[in-house]
């Protein structure tokens, strides 16, 4: 299986920023409503409950995720 990348994980959830700053739990709604892989709901179910601006605020809690494989 494919390490998860940021790259994957902004193809499952850059939707979830389109009305505004998104939660945890609507990011994750958005990736399993895009038919995200386990993995990729498995590491945004890692991130803390607050609410991000944007896509990029969620590399400061993620970063061990790499850009690319």
């Amino acid at each position: 299986m494919p390490a998860i990348t940021r790259t994957e994980l902004l193809t499952h959830v850059e939707a979830a920023f389109a009305d505004g700053p998104a939660s945890r739990d609507r990011l994750l709604a958005y990736a399993v409503g895009s038919h995200a892989r386990p993995e990729v709901v498995a590491v945004l179910e890692r991130l803390p409950d607050k609410p991000y601006s944007t896509i990029r605020d969620l590399w400061y809690d993620l970063p061990d995720v790499p850009v690319t494989a």
